[in-house]
């Protein structure tokens, strides 16, 4: 008997077009695999059992199915965004718990593509903190329950990771889709903006936070990118030589490099020299204002989410989060620091084409109720681990965190990939160079 779970999208979708089993089989495997697993690794907030049953022969009885890229294939959503006729709780006490009329943009592009949302996945309260954890749920790292799977789309990365789903949805607008990748072993891109819509009302964090895939596979999260902009997946191309620009330098002043993850990325150049890539040790020009410019946006973003909830329902991190960055939102919705800090930036991406660094700069802090501890500590641990992130949103550049290596503790690490605007297609394209050079497992050995 063929096993489903733990298979790739594009594996499980081309079984269904081709009719060598049922999205109802896929999807019934899958959901007894969240059954097993989700009580000690904590993805979901929600699982909708019955209906993505009932989605699922509605799938097979599509007479477009042969066509449909991602037919069958069972999805995970992240409890952000909008899924018709479930709540959208954001991790918090404080949101209602009111089902959606409509589906979020993103969601109905995945349904339209025949894949089948299995569920909705844990999230830190707004989404704001690197680690998912809050009076809804703990989101935990596959290869190590211990650790906290990272954040914002953390309850997304364990699911995927632990072969819960081939593919999840999340969104990044700090380093939220690139941070649990990196600690659950995934491939993830964060589009550039304007790629993959936000959503008409939807926060974005004043255009720093975009939609995107989790994925097993390079060959996934393109599949998966193709869909949520609305294009025709295209198949891969080899790129050309590039100049890659290989950093090794914290973008915040004081916070240090972990010698694990240098090493990994100095792996990576390797194999990008090896594939025909010129390659050399540049740093892009961090401004020494990048700390603050961050920070900023970071707290003016949530202040904008919380400014219709009820305050006495959202935790004491959040609420102070808030505070701090109510007197920022003007300033963070004028876009004037990101804008300067594009142009400074810019003439170092006119001469390389891609920018290699370390997707975190140690690893992820024990899974526990960060939610219950006060603002600082927080905030220490989430720059600590994963400072190079933010920078990419405040551009609104294309990133990716791709697998490339283990730590001695077997967990698996990985690298960053940046681009110019435009560049999604050539960082994937290079994101398969570093998969084909060095394979990693799929999903983590549990269950």
């Amino acid at each position: 008997m063929t096993s489903w779970a733990g298979r790739t999208a594009a594996e499980i979708s081309a079984a269904v077009r081709e009719k060598r089993v049922t999205p109802r089989e896929v999807v019934a495997e899958h959901l007894e695999r969240i059954r097993r697993l989700d009580g000690r690794l904590g993805a979901f907030r929600l699982v909708r059992a019955e209906r993505a049953l009932a989605e699922a022969d509605e799938v097979a009885a599509r007479g477009d199915l042969a066509e449909l890229p991602l037919a069958g294939v069972p999805v995970a959503v992240k409890d952000n965004l909008a899924v018709r006729g479930e709540s959208r709780r954001v991790g918090s006490a404080a949101t209602p718990d009111t089902p959606a009329a409509r589906d979020h943009v993103t969601v109905a592009r995945l349904r339209a593509a025949g894949a089948v949302v299995v569920g909705l996945t844990n999230v830190p309260e707004l989404c704001v903190f690197g680690t998912t954890d809050g009076v809804l749920g703990t989101a935990r790292n596959p290869w190590d329950p211990a650790r906290s799977a990272g954040g914002s789309s953390g309850g997304s990365a364990t699911a995927v990771a632990a072969g819960m789903v081939p593919i999840a949805l999340g969104n990044d607008g700090m380093g939220s889709l690139r941070i649990p990748a990196a600690n659950c072993g995934l491939v993830t891109i964060k589009p550039g903006r304007g790629v993959v819509p936000t959503g008409a009302g939807d926060s974005d964090w004043f255009g720093m936070s975009e939609n995107g895939p989790l994925a097993t596979t390079v060959e996934d999260a393109r599949l998966m990118l193709a869909v949520l902009a609305g294009t025709e997946p295209a198949p891969p191309s080899a790129p050309g030589a590039l100049k890659v620009a290989l950093s090794l330098r914290s973008p915040l002043a004081g916070v240090t490099i972990g010698r694990p993850y240098a090493a990994a990325t100095r792996d990576a150049a390797g194999l990008l020299m090896r594939a025909g890539h010129q390659v050399r040790r540049a740093d892009p020009p961090y401004p020494l204002s990048l700390a603050a410019t961050s920070l900023m946006h970071w707290t003016a973003g949530t202040a904008a989410d919380a400014r219709p909830l009820d305050p006495r329902l959202l935790t004491r991190r959040t609420r102070v989060h808030a505070r701090l960055g109510r007197p920022f939102v003007s300033a963070a919705g004028a876009g004037t620091a990101r804008e300067q800090l594009r142009h400074r930036l810019e003439p170092f991406f006119a001469e390389y084409d891609v920018l290699l660094t370390p997707a975190l700069a140690r690893r992820s802090p024990k899974a526990g109720p960060w939610h219950e501890r006060g603002w600082l500590s927080n905030l220490l641990v989430n720059t600590n681990y994963s400072p190079l992130t933010p920078p990419w949103n405040l551009t609104g550049w294309p990133a990716m965190a791709v697998p490339c290596g283990t730590l001695p503790s077997g967990a698996p690490c990985a690298v960053q990939l940046v681009g110019r605007p435009g560049t999604e297609d050539l960082l994937l394209a290079v994101a398969g160079q570093l998969e084909a050079g060095n394979p990693w497992r799929r999903t983590a050995p549990v269950g």
